[in-house]
């Protein structure tokens, strides 16, 4: 994947964005016809400040991503411009305004006339966002009526908005509550009530971070028509660079609440400044990079994990390990329907190498995943482990471990790290208490985990320490087998690349093969040998990495990887693995 953008400004509604680096006397950026200003903007929690003197300049009509890591300040950033900061949050210095009117220090009525009307916010995660016991249509009108529309004409209008977003039968989707609808539908619906009222500014958080890559590529196309159409700016906040190369007029770096680098986009992704924005650009996953069959692949080598080590290209090939064969899963849908979840699957592991399942959600990868653990029994055909069927046994469980997508969610918070990671050796009665101790300090020590952490409980450490925890565990008991599901996908860039590369090295040095199951193709095409490309339960294409992602024979595998963002872009001159 690379970050440099093919043009760096845009053209909506018959204005291009001008130039972020232009520059008055004195040194301060212009910012004609400037429609959001910040200035000097600090934000605390309690006595500890987060945001240290932004600023910040938004276009009419223009994209500016704001990007950072998780705890680098941009949520809080963008919370704070419209009065939205949660307990215990406050602006204690700075300025802001939106076109000539001052957004500092608003009273809540006044709030109410910005909110929704003027600025409207697109917010991260459309399962929290919606009202679960509300009607999506009665949601979108709300958005209308708190404003002044009447309610029967609001009502008229969110159907109309719905049909607007993109969402197929309007009228009925707009009787049903968010929990029929799909992640990417429910996303639609929040751009629909952030656009409802033809906002100056749209604020959209993280609007894309737990969608695939196609029903991304299509809520930000959406984004984007709506915005240009009606001359629309947008606030982008986001950690996925990618996105931001190919979304963004401008992008600001954020590192510590400091903005450490701004500029076109093009400029700053594709030949950033800032030794900050050098290390996130090259930890974002090239597309273009293809493992050995025989070593595991690994990322950029600025991250501080050591390097897999290097062997020749020629070696035999290995024992099959994990076999598949016409797999079928079905699940009742009331007395009559069934859903075929995986339908006639079939595919080889060989014995240390990365087997890799791709494709959207409810294409039956995850299902999947469930059969070859044993944790459903397959509605037809069988897996085999060492040509042997594989149950739901102990002696299953010992061979074969699972690594969560969330890290937060898969770790018992009641439990302190050592604990968790004990867990399988008590379950399986391996060792005594002090033997135990032992394994489980070696087992951090192989994660790259400090021993004081031990004594620590999973919310007390970050998403990367979370994921290597639920590493450590699923290593205990020495499988063969690891089935990583959508291990990195809640990661930062540059945390996604330290654990791949520490998964890169426990493969080379512990001989582990690996089942890997993602929607992220930059990801896939940097650790994985072979691929298999899955959709509506049914393996539609397989075969080595290079091959399936250069060459793609079937339609859907050439969609999704039509969809990466970034994939229109040109080199990075700092990414030698890059196109």
């Amino acid at each position: 994947m690379t970050l440099t953008r093919t043009v760096t400004a845009r053209t909506r509604a018959g204005t291009a964005a001008p130039d972020r680096a232009t520059e008055d006397a004195a040194g301060e950026p212009a910012a004609p016809g400037g429609l959001l200003r910040v200035r000097g903007l600090r934000v605390a929690y309690g006595d500890r400040e987060v945001v240290h003197g932004v600023d910040l300049d938004v276009r009419p009509g223009e994209v500016v991503a704001l990007v950072g890591e998780s705890g680098s300040g941009k949520s809080t950033t963008a919370h704070a411009l419209i009065g939205l900061l949660p307990d215990g949050g406050r602006v204690t210095s700075g300025e802001v305004a939106l076109g000539v009117e001052p957004l500092t220090g608003l009273l809540p009525d006044a709030w109410r006339r910005v909110r929704g009307v003027r600025v409207g916010l697109v917010p991260q995660d459309p399962g929290t966002a919606l009202d679960p016991v509300m009607r999506v249509g009665d949601q979108v009108a709300e958005a209308l009526v708190v404003h002044g529309t009447p309610r029967r004409a609001a009502r008229e209008r969110a159907v109309e908005i719905l049909r607007e977003v993109g969402l197929d039968h309007p009228g009925e989707r707009a009787r049903q509550y968010p929990h029929q609808l799909s992640g990417g539908m429910r996303q639609r619906v929040l751009v629909g009530i952030a656009m409802a009222c033809e906002p100056e500014l749209v604020i959209a958080d993280e609007p894309t971070s737990a969608l695939d890559v196609t029903v991304q590529r299509r809520v930000l196309d959406l984004l984007a028509d709506l915005a240009g159409r009606a001359g629309t700016a947008v606030l982008l906040i986001t950690h996925d660079l990618a996105v931001a190369a190919d979304r963004a007029d401008r992008v600001v770096v954020l590192k510590d609440g400091v903005v450490v680098e701004e500029g076109p986009a093009g400029r700053v992704l594709g030949a950033p400044e800032h030794p900050y924005t050098r290390e996130l650009v090259a930890a974002v996953p090239g597309t273009n990079t293809v493992p050995s069959a025989a070593v595991p692949a690994g990322p950029a080598a600025t991250t501080s994990e050591p390097a897999a080590p290097s062997t020749a290209l020629n070696v035999p090939p290995q024992p099959v390990l994990l076999a598949a064969h016409a797999l079928v899963k079905e699940f009742r849908l009331g007395r009559r329907e069934r859903l075929r979840a995986v339908d006639d699957v079939s595919f080889t592991v060989p014995r240390g190498s990365t087997f890799a399942l791709v494709g959207e959600s409810g294409s039956g990868k995850s299902t999947t995943a469930r059969l070859v653990l044993g944790l459903d029994r397959p509605s037809a055909g069988v897996v085999e482990l060492d040509g042997a069927p594989v149950g739901g046994d102990l002696a299953t469980r010992r061979r074969t471990q699972l690594v969560h997508q969330d890290p937060y969610s898969s770790l018992d918070p009641r439990f302190t790290v050592a604990a968790v990671v004990e867990e399988p050796l008590r379950a399986h009665r391996v060792g005594t208490r002090a033997e135990r101790a032992d394994r489980v300090a070696q087992l951090l020590e192989q994660v790259h985990l400090s021993p004081d952490l031990a004594r620590r409980r999973p919310a007390e450490l970050s998403g990367g320490q979370r994921q290597r925890v639920a590493i450590a565990r699923a290593l205990a008991l020495d499988p063969e087998l690891l089935v990583l599901d959508e291990p990195t996908s809640a990661l930062d860039v540059s945390v996604q690349a330290r654990v791949l590369a520490l998964l890169a090295r426990l493969r080379a040095e512990r001989g582990l093969t690996y089942l890997f199951i993602s929607h992220d193709l930059a990801v896939v095409r940097q650790v994985a040998d072979h691929v298999g490309v899955m959709r509506n339960g049914q393996l539609v294409e397989t075969g080595p990495v290079g091959s399936v992602f250069d060459h793609p024979a079937h339609p859907y595998t050439a969609e999704l990887l039509a969809a990466i963002p970034g994939a229109r872009t040109r080199r990075h001159p700092d990414r030698k693995d890059l196109t």
